[in-house]
C-alpha cells in the first residue's frame, strides 16, 4: 500500500495563525493530481507538534476524504508519534476513526527509551490499533536509533509493515534490507538518497520535496522501482539543489517558504518555528528561479 512516492504534507495556515482548511483542499488535489502514491498528513513535516488534537484529526479528515473523492485510490498515512505510549495509542485510535489507512509513528523523542522500550511502544499500539503501523526512524530529531536487531523483531509483528529510515546511515539501511524480510517496506525519509534506499531493496520515499514537485519526485521513485536508474538519476540531478535547500533551515520551514513563493500557501509556521532568515530566503529564491518554479509559472511546470 505505501510504495513509491509519499508525501508528507506541509499544514497550511492562515494569516491569523489558524488552520487553513481551504488551501489544504487545494494542496491534497494538486498531490492527488499529479498522481502521487499515497500521502502522509500530520507528520512531524506537517508541524503536529503545534497541532491541537481537534486540528491534528480534522486535517487527517480532510485528506481522506478528498482521497476518497478521488477517480483512483490514493492512501492516507497518517501521523500518530510522540512521548507518551497511551497518548500515541488513543491519538492512533482516533485516526483510523478518522479514516486513516496506516499510521506513521515517530520514536518517542527526548526521553530515549532503550532498544526493549521501543519494541514493547510499537507492540503496545499495534496490539490497541488495527492498522498498518510505519516505524519512523529519525535519530537526528529524537535522540534514539532504531537498531537493526530491534527492526528485524518489529517486522515480525503482522501489522508493523515498513519503516520510514531517515537516520541517513546507508549501511544501517543496507543491514535492515538484509535482514528484514522482502514484503516489509522500507522507505527513505531524506529525499536525495531515495536512489540507494531502493537500489538496496526500498520500495520509495516519504518525501518533503514532493509538497513542491509531487510529479517528478513520483516519477523519480517509479522509475527507481523500476529499475531505470538512469532515468532516475536525471530527475535526481535537476531537483537536487531543491531537495537540499528545503533544509537550508529546519524543517519545514524552507519548504513552506518556498511554497508560498510558488503561490501555494501563506508562509505561515507555529512558534517555535520561524520562517528562513533573509539569506536562506534568498538562496531558495535563487533555487526556484532556476527551475521555473516561481509564482507565476505554468500549473504544469509546478506538477
Amino acid at each position: 500500500m505505501f510504495t513509491g512516492c509519499g508525501t508528507a504534507m506541509v499544514t497550511p495556515f492562515r494569516t491569523d495563525g489558524a488552520l487553513d482548511e481551504a488551501t489544504l483542499r487545494k494542496l491534497v488535489r494538486r498531490q492527488i493530481e499529479a498522481g502521487i502514491d499515497f500521502l502522509v498528513p500530520c507528520g512531524t513535516t506537517g508541524e503536529s507538534p503545534t497541532l491541537t488534537l481537534e486540528e491534528h484529526l480534522r486535517v487527517v479528515s480532510i485528506t481522506v476524504e478528498e482521497c476518497r473523492n478521488a477517480s483512483r485510490k490514493v492512501p492516507v498515512l497518517a501521523g500518530a508519534g510522540g512521548y507518551f505510549t497511551r497518548e500515541v495509542i488513543e491519538l492512533a485510535e482516533e485516526c483510523a476513526q478518522a479514516g486513516a489507512d496506516g499510521i506513521l509513528s515517530v520514536t518517542p523523542y527526548y526521553n530515549k527509551p532503550t532498544q526493549e522500550g521501543l519494541y514493547q511502544h510499537y507492540k503496545a499500539i499495534t496490539d490497541a490499533v488495527h492498522l498498518p503501523l510505519v516505524v519512523y526512524n529519525i535519530q537526528g530529531r529524537t535522540g534514539v536509533n532504531v537498531e537493526t536487531p530491534t527492526l528485524v523483531r518489529l517486522a515480525a509483528i503482522p501489522s508493523i509493515v515498513g519503516v520510514k529510515e531517515a537516520s541517513g546511515n546507508i549501511s544501517q539501511i543496507a543491514e535492515v534490507a538484509h535482514r528484514v524480510p522482502e514484503t516489509f517496506s522500507i522507505l527513505s525519509g531524506d529525499d536525495s538518497i531515495t536512489l540507494p534506499v531502493i537500489a538496496l531493496g526500498g520500495r520509495g520515499v516519504i518525501s518533503v520535496v514532493s509538497n513542491e514537485i509531487p510529479g517528478p519526485m513520483r516519477e523519480l521513485a517509479r522509475l527507481a522501482l523500476a529499475g531505470d536508474f538512469a532515468g532516475a538519476r536525471k530527475i535526481q540531478r535537476k531537483y537536487f539543489e531543491l531537495m537540499k535547500v528545503n533544509f537550508i533551515e529546519a524543517n519545514p520551514a524552507p519548504a513552506k517558504y518556498a511554497m508560498s513563493r510558488m503561490g501555494l500557501l501563506e508562509p505561515i509556521c507555529r512558534l517555535p518555528m520561524v520562517l528562513p532568515s533573509e539569506a536562506s530566503r534568498k538562496s531558495i529564491e535563487s533555487v526556484l528561479d532556476s527551475l521555473n518554479l516561481s509564482e507565476g509559472v505554468a500549473v504544469a511546470s509546478r506538477n
